[in-house]
């Protein structure tokens, strides 16, 4: 192992770059070492060097794009294989299923699912404004064949409040109550015809699935998994805490038994809201005790499981307590007869035949389908990174993309509805041993029980139980504010994202809330790169190590040297940003000096005019503080623009008086010179032609005004870049590209002292 001590390494005046050397560590130092340390003797470095005498690029024989197509399109034995492996990832993992050590942990997680299943299919159906055997239905297929297409081997596919709720908005909007009220008996009377509005729902609930598995299989079979990123954590739970809004009130009117119009669009939330207050006299109050002993009861037993979670076997199924103990005290007491307590109603037997969506729907919910494709495999891909994390295996973003995509697009042709994985019954399924895909299987067979056989029993099941399923599931979500004090204290920028989602979300509806949110996020993230923090670095004692001088007040600056660092990459949004920050830190505008220079050459004239003897004189200029500068006057002698800001040349004290009183500022003491200014690349990712150009602008700017620019710490795919934008000429070369700032600093000195001493 080598042991770092680098303290300031000089380089020697010599023709060519010296050796650094490593003097004795600085007075006071403790002879041992207090931890470990190298020391380091080599020559300085610029990236010229390197290519041509240190670093040697490997051959790599160019392929024809004949070459590259026949190698992705090549077939063999091993890629039918790996492909095979890849779209069907159950024949890798089950061959090799330990059946003694998975089998009774996947049998309980399956049945513990499978019961939450039910209630919850047949209440989110009630979101996506379908009856509630779609929901059944959209528990059974999805789930089975995310068995065979799905990595992740703990989340629970199947219907979810937020997706469901996004569908029921769209189903709404495109299908309202006022397009299906027919003529009654009486005269002058309309009545709703149920059936025929739900039939409509239906088909477009099912056609708007369609397009979301065609999206995300496109998506999947592209390789743009990485779309889930600009859905920030910050967005995506703002976000979810918008729609727990919208999923709470959107219930209230059935927890109470109100018949209210549902609403769809921007403030639906306001207007559902409002017409449940108008109506609150009207509440059922047989309804409203059912719905409110309900939910006592889950959040009791919500609080147990969560409590006892370690003592507990398995979780106390509460939801199929409830809905089994309400259903049958339902059908004793006849509670829709006796006290118009709505119910489920009818359950049709049986799975219904595969039926082709309509295509007239698409263009109706084409946009739609959009954002219930991305926001679905948003929260799937990132609950499953999140157990794959846990359990120590990996998912593949893309095909959980295909896998979404297959499940949506072919059961949609069995007349489901969209989904994605669920919070609540992932934890479940993870937490009562659940240890592959075999225990969705399960509990997709519980429920394909249910449908086939004895989905009637359900019929007399209370739709407040539902609502009230509904709403104590969405505790979670409601947690989420709790993310509000915690972002304010670590990121303002992210508690905006938070706060704009949610806004915009509960205001704007779910669509458009999405779509203003991930505007917002992008608009923040060109914020950071137009504000980003620049400063001057120094040179921490005995090392070659740079920091903020600003920050840190050990870092001393090199003497003539300014080493300018900013946060960002170099591009044409905020290139100009760049100039003026690095003239606004350095103190050294390129401009300003030759306008000095001009008023200096007009004066000079003039007194040369009066006086031809006098060779020099002193121009005092006040550019601004701090500023160091090396110019060359009208006459060829060198003019030092020092850090007071005065333009000093051989003088006679006449001519600097009278210059004096022309300028105004008085004399300053104690100048230092500024030869050189080194731009650290280290943060800069990516240029453009707008910012190589700036960059060079710059170069050619200072050196009018013999100040030296050079770049440290470039990487190579940014020197890459630089080449091909073909930044380097006359003015930049790359002998001015050093890989370090300490190689940049000592070369910078070895020049200077080299044109004092006239090498």
């Amino acid at each position: 192992m080598e042991h770092e001590s680098t303290p300031t390494q000089e380089a020697s005046p010599a023709p060519a770059p010296a050796p650094a050397s490593a003097p004795a560590s600085a007075p006071g130092h403790a002879s041992a070492p207090a931890g470990p340390r190298f020391c380091v003797e080599r020559d300085v470095y610029s990236e010229t060097q390197l290519d041509s005498e240190v670093l040697h690029r490997r051959d790599h024989a160019p392929k024809s794009l004949c070459q590259r197509v026949a190698e992705h399109v090549r077939c063999s034995p091993e890629r039918v294989k790996a492909g095979a492996r890849s779209l069907l990832p159950i024949v890798t993992w089950l061959p090799r299923y330990p059946v003694k050590d998975y089998l009774f942990g996947d049998l309980v997680s399956g049945l513990s699912t499978g019961v939450m299943q039910l209630p919850q299919g047949l209440a989110y159906a009630m979101l996506a404004a379908v009856p509630p055997v779609f929901g059944l239905y959209s528990s059974f297929y999805p789930v089975l064949l995310y068995t065979f297409f799905g990595t992740s081997r703990h989340i629970s596919i199947g219907t979810f409040a937020v997706i469901s709720l996004m569908i029921g908005g769209v189903a709404v909007r495109e299908a309202p109550d006022s397009m299906f009220y027919v003529p009654g008996n009486g005269t002058n009377t309309t009545v709703l015809d149920v059936d025929a509005r739900d039939a409509r729902r239906v088909q477009l609930a099912v056609a708007l699935t369609t397009l979301v598995g065609l999206i995300q299989l496109l998506l999947g079979v592209l390789r743009f998994g990485f779309v889930a990123i600009y859905l920030t954590e910050p967005l995506v739970r703002g976000f979810t805490t918008a729609a727990a809004v919208h999923v709470f009130v959107s219930q209230l009117k059935y927890l109470l038994g109100i018949r209210t119009q549902r609403y769809s669009g921007p403030l639906s939330v306001v207007w559902s809201l409002g017409a449940v207050l108008q109506d609150i006299s009207s509440t059922n109050l047989s309804t409203l005790l059912v719905g409110g002993v309900c939910m006592v009861f889950l959040y009791a037993v919500k609080e147990a499981n969560e409590r006892f979670k370690k003592k507990l076997p398995v979780p106390i199924p509460g939801e199929i307590i409830v809905v089994m103990v309400s259903t049958g005290i339902s059908y004793g007491m006849s509670l829709f007869q006796n006290y118009q307590v709505a119910v489920v109603g009818t359950i049709p037997t049986g799975l219904l035949p595969p039926a082709l969506p309509d295509p007239t729907l698409f263009s109706k919910v084409a946009t739609d389908s959009v954002a219930i494709a991305i926001v679905g495999f948003s929260m799937g891909i990132s609950l499953a990174k999140i157990f794959a994390m846990k359990h120590g295996y990996s998912v593949d973003g893309n095909q959980e993309l295909i896998a979404l995509g297959i499940c949506n697009f072919v059961s949609s042709f069995f007349q489901t509805f969209a989904i994605t994985c669920s919070m609540s019954r992932s934890l479940v399924q993870e937490s009562t041993g659940g240890k592959t895909q075999i225990a969705g299987l399960l509990s997709s067979l519980i429920v394909l029980l249910v449908v086939v056989a004895i989905g009637f029993v359900f019929e007399p099941l209370p739709q407040t139980v539902l609502a009230a399923i509904i709403m104590v599931n969405l505790q979670g979500m409601f947690k989420q504010f709790r993310d509000i004090p915690t972002l304010w204290r670590t990121s303002r920028i992210e508690l905006a994202i938070w706060i704009v989602a949610f806004v915009a979300s509960v205001l704007l509806g779910l669509d458009y809330g999405l779509m203003v949110s991930i505007s917002f996020a992008i608009l923040t993230v060109i914020y950071r790169t137009q504000s980003p923090k620049s400063m001057i670095l120094g040179q921490v004692p005995d090392s070659g190590l740079y920091y903020d001088v600003d920050t840190y007040e050990e870092c001393a600056e090199i003497s003539g040297i300014k080493i300018f660092h900013m946060n960002t990459s170099i591009y044409f949004a905020n290139s100009e940003l760049y100039v003026s920050a690095l003239k606004q830190k350095t103190g050294v505008d390129p401009t300003v000096l030759l306008h000095a220079r001009k008023s200096r050459e007009k004066k000079l004239r003039k007194s040369q005019d009066r006086t031809p003897e006098m060779k020099s004189t002193v121009v005092k200029l006040d550019v601004e503080e701090g500023v160091s500068h090396e110019i060359v006057g009208g006459s060829g002698v060198p003019l030092a623009v020092q850090a007071n800001g005065q333009v000093n040349e051989s003088h006679t004290d006449g001519v600097a008086k009278e210059t004096d009183a022309l300028t105004g500022f008085p004399e300053r003491e104690g100048a230092e010179l500024v030869y050189a200014i080194v731009l650290d690349f280290t943060p800069v990712n990516f240029i453009d032609s707008v910012g190589a150009k700036a960059i060079k602008s710059v170069v050619k700017e200072f050196a009018v005004v013999d100040v030296s620019v050079v770049i440290a710490g470039c990487n190579r795919t940014v020197l890459s870049q630089l080449r091909s934008l073909q930044f380097f000429g006359e003015v930049a070369t790359p002998d001015l590209v050093f890989p370090t700032i300490h190689d940049a600093v000592l070369h910078c000195r070895w020049r200077h002292r080299s044109l004092l001493l006239g090498q």
